[in-house]
């Protein structure tokens, strides 16, 4: 018998003292593209550092979401640093540009982990940051929820890079999710990981992949994206997602990319329930259709699919900046850059029914290489709060270009810089100068290009 709630119904927790873990001078919530590198920027700024994860490793959808290909990563300092880790451990395909390309998750997961404890970075996993002490407007403290209970964790200064902006609401931000006019946001993916005997043998429909030529040959094949599209409808299925991909990851180990969640909120548990599953689904059914199609499928397996469904949008928390689609269409520069956007809009299809292209929202958008400024990265509402990755101060379209994860690290080192100073100097980040900012950045950057000579 189904169990009835009724409307307004709820319990009152009581009261009790939560056990403070650490004083730290930074705190940051969300371990994943830009959470890693604020952490690391941080740190190597002097700073006493936690990272908290809600995930079992580092990296996000870089590893818990099993993304594999890279985008935006010729960013200097610690992305072009994290680049240069994996191409020395094999653990990359290069595609026609720094900027693009695969790499293995599992190296992913142990390099992350061998750069944050070298940096003396105080980590935690399986740990979700669940409410926050505030001291006036500022943050004093944030609670989370593990396996050891309840944990209050106090820092100077804090950075939001749980991609959904989830520290930043529960401080109290003010925020944006979706287009302005009806609130849509864009589609997740869920994604996999499969293998077969002999890539050869299903060349025709690999659209990135190593295959031993000239490097300005190894780029997305959209023909074979296309011929792999028909291959999954010969096995009588129609995808959810149109643009349907398979790129080699390491050896015969292909990423699988077949799947778009619509009308699920990434902020909702049981949106993100519903679109897991049905995710997993339609992955089980393709990689199932496909293997009684024979041939270079049958000795097709599902290796893997992802611990957490990717996620394109989330919060847009409001900033002492907001980046928007004018911004994008003239090129805006500014005087505190933090990075420069090469990635064009991207505005996946918000609606099954229009499954077959982009969102009619970006008819007519233009872009050209724009900055991002340090200020979309302060909270504008909580003066201890900095933002890192996608969920940084943005509109609708201009999130669509800077959301992927090379922007996302570069944004969060920034942050992780910014916060490093604050905390230094016992003040806001709204109050640092910017060649102070500034100098600390290129500090990094140094440093990464020393390295690599």
């Amino acid at each position: 018998m189904k169990e009835t709630v009724r409307p307004g119904q709820h319990i009152t927790e009581p009261a009790k003292r939560v056990p403070v873990v650490t004083d730290a001078d930074v705190l940051i919530a969300g371990a994943g593209p830009a959470g890693v590198s604020a952490a690391l920027a941080a740190a190597r700024g002097g700073a006493k550092v936690c990272l908290l994860e809600a995930n079992g490793c580092l990296g996000g959808v870089w590893t818990a979401g099993l993304l594999t290909w890279m985008f935006e990563m010729n960013q200097p300092g610690i992305p072009r640093d994290i680049s240069r880790h994996l191409g020395h451990r094999g653990a990359r395909i290069d595609g026609h540009d720094p900027n693009m390309y695969t790499y293995d998750i599992e190296e992913m997961k142990i390099l992350l982990e061998e750069m944050c404890i070298e940096a003396g970075i105080r980590f935690q996993l399986h740990t979700r940051v669940v409410s926050c002490v505030k001291n006036g407007s500022g943050i004093d403290a944030v609670a989370t929820e593990s396996k050891s209970g309840r944990q209050a964790w106090r820092a100077k200064v804090f950075v939001d890079a749980t991609g959904d902006g989830d520290l930043a609401a529960l401080a109290g931000c003010g925020y944006d999710l979706g287009r302005n006019s009806d609130g849509a946001c864009q589609p997740m993916t869920y994604m996999a990981l499969v293998a077969v005997r002999d890539l050869e043998t299903i060349r025709p429909f690999i659209c990135f992949w190593d295959r031993g030529e000239q490097k300005q040959h190894k780029t997305v094949n959209y023909e074979a994206v296309r011929a792999f599209r028909s291959e999954i409808q010969r096995a009588g299925i129609a995808p959810s997602y149109s643009q349907t991909k398979l790129f080699q990851v390491r050896n015969n180990l292909m990423a699988l990319m077949v799947n778009h969640e619509y009308a699920a909120s990434a902020i909702e548990a049981a949106d993100l329930t519903r679109a897991t599953v049905h995710g997993r689904a339609e992955v089980h059914r393709v990689t199932k259709g496909l293997q009684k199609l024979g041939g270079g499928w049958e000795s097709l397996q599902l290796v893997a699919t992802c611990e957490h469904i990717g996620v394109r949008e989330g919060r847009r928390i409001h900033g002492l900046y907001t980046v928007t689609q004018e911004d994008l269409a003239s090129g805006r520069l500014h005087d505190d850059a933090v990075c420069k956007v090469h990635f064009g809009i991207d505005v996946h299809s918000t609606s099954a029914a229009k499954s077959k292209g982009q969102d009619d929202s970006i008819y007519g958008a233009s872009m050209l290489p724009y900055d991002i400024p340090m200020r979309a990265l302060i909270a504008q509402d909580v003066p201890n709060l900095l933002l890192g990755g996608r969920c940084i101060s943005g509109d609708f379209i201009a999130h669509s270009s800077y959301r992927v994860t090379g922007t996302a690290a570069a944004t969060g080192q920034a942050a992780g810089v910014a916060a490093a100073l604050s905390a230094g100097l016992h003040t806001v980040p709204s109050k640092l100068q910017w060649m102070d900012i500034k100098k600390a950045l290129e500090k990094i950057t140094e440093s990464e290009q020393e390295v690599r000579r």
